[in-house]
């Protein structure tokens, strides 16, 4: 029984390791072309619009993956589809290393950001089905905070290796985590959920048998996946048929489109240059720049984690947007009186810091907690499916047109925009987005389809 229960805590552990591993390879491979990006530029002579497209490839890729994890992971299950992933961020990431063009460049990170879609989308969803109840949420918190823990180890490898201009080597390293997840999963066992909604029930009741203590956890696991797999999905009928369900749908675009109209990932992708901008001038001090950017998003990570729950969604979000747009102000205002030396240049990182700790503490985690909230039972895997989607395609649409609108409007212009948007997104939470902290998903969805205001929809007591 002893040998019994220390296999069962080696299982439990490597899937901790396959959570921890993919979070780090969304982060990575989010981050790295940030540092890279400048030496790409320099060897292959690029433009800004080349530049801008290396960078959306990523994203590009990631759309498309999203939309097609969806279906890879209904026929072929959560574990095959993380096997995949794996094996295309290994093939991206030695692409990339070993690219003689820009162009094969660009295809190289189109075929990471397929890679990326997949596994952003299997890897939360296998974690939640597989680990144990006592420790699934810690497990899914993990993953998130792993996200931002890999931005800022890309940005601590840029770093290191931009004193040789070595970008083959910052991109190609990803390889080196891509093979340990692909390691990693093969020895996993298949989502008990996705066994039991193929039917293959007695399979499923093994599977649980190898990772759960008792055989009273086992009967009373399978017998909910049971339940819930009698609610079938039915998203795009769903959609067709029921304007309720469009508006939470609509809903869920609109959270993600403002996420990305913040201007975090704008930060992210081009903190270099920007920490240039602000008076930084030597390569050094803008690669080591990028790596306070990314602790303070590590940082700030567990803010977010430690007030959500007690201030509730809405009052988090207007906080961060405050504090977003009042930094987005201030360095579009160090920038316009060209105080971008000295004094100034310190003032500009503060306010990029303090942008990246607003956004960290409040739209970064958010807007994935309340799309996934605001979605009905029958629609949810559609509801989220397109959220992330949209997720990806903003992304890919701001982080490709940046250095244009900074060539075309002037960089203090650009920021000040910004911090017109994240106002706007205060008014936005006022008038719209609901609380829905405490309140079940059950409520909620009685709310949306009871045809009640969106801002209404978290209200305790429905009619």
């Amino acid at each position: 029984m002893e040998a019994q229960g220390t296999h069962k805590k080696k299982t439990i552990l490597t899937i901790g390791f396959l959570g921890a591993l993919a979070g780090l390879l969304f982060g990575l491979d989010t981050g790295v072309i940030s540092g890279a990006l400048q030496f790409i530029a320099a060897d292959f002579s690029l433009s800004e619009t080349m530049q801008e497209r290396v960078v959306g490839a990523l994203m590009l890729g990631a759309a498309g993956g999203a939309v097609l994890a969806g279906w890879l992971s209904y026929y072929i299950g959560r574990k095959y589809c993380l096997i995949i992933a794996a094996f295309l961020f290994i093939a991206g990431s030695l692409l990339c290393a070993l690219t003689p063009n820009v162009e094969i460049l660009v295809g190289a990170r189109i075929v990471l950001g397929i890679a990326l879609g997949i596994a952003s989308y299997a890897a939360p969803l296998y974690l939640s089905e597989i680990a144990p109840e006592k420790i699934r949420g810690a497990m899914i918190s993990l993953y998130q905070l792993l996200i931002t823990i890999g931005i800022l180890a890309a940005f601590v490898s840029d770093t290191l290796l931009s004193y040789w201009g070595a970008w083959r080597w910052m991109l190609g390293i990803v390889a080196i985590p891509a093979a340990l997840l692909l390691l990693g999963v093969l020895v996993l066992p298949r989502s008990p959920r996705w066994l039991a909604s193929k039917n293959r029930k007695e399979e499923a009741g093994q599977v649980l048998s190898r990772i759960r203590e008792t055989r009273e956890e086992v009967v009373r696991e399978l017998e909910e996946i049971d339940n819930s797999l009698k609610i079938r999905q039915s998203g795009w009928r769903l959609f067709r048929e029921n304007s309720n369900f469009r508006r939470s749908v609509g809903l869920g675009m609109l959270l993600q489109i403002m996420q990305q109209c913040t201007g975090i990932n704008i930060v992210l992708y081009y903190a270099p240059k920007i920490i240039g901008m602000a008076g930084f001038t030597m390569v050094s001090q803008q690669m080591w720049g990028s790596v306070v950017v990314g602790l303070v998003n590590v940082l700030a990570t567990f803010i977010a984690i430690g007030v959500v729950d007690r201030w509730g969604r809405r009052p988090t979000l207007i906080s961060g947007s405050v504090i977003m747009a009042g930094s987005m102000a201030l360095l579009g205002t160090v920038l316009s009186l060209n105080m971008a030396n000295g004094m100034g240049a310190y003032i500009a990182v503060l306010a990029i810091l303090v942008f990246i700790a607003g956004f960290a503490m409040s739209s970064g985690p958010l807007t994935w907690i309340l799309c996934s909230e605001i979605q009905p039972l029958k629609g949810r895997d559609f509801g989220i499916t397109v959220s992330t989607v949209t997720n990806w395609l903003a992304n890919m649409f701001l982080a490709a047109t940046f250095l244009t609108l900074i060539s075309t409007l002037g960089a203090a212009n650009t920021f000040w925009l910004y911090a017109v948007l994240n106002t706007a997104f205060i008014f936005v939470v006022f008038l719209i987005i609901p609380e829905t902290k405490e309140i079940s998903l059950e409520k909620i969805e009685a709310n949306l389809m009871a045809g009640k205001k969106l801002r209404d929809i978290g209200q305790p007591r429905y009619r």
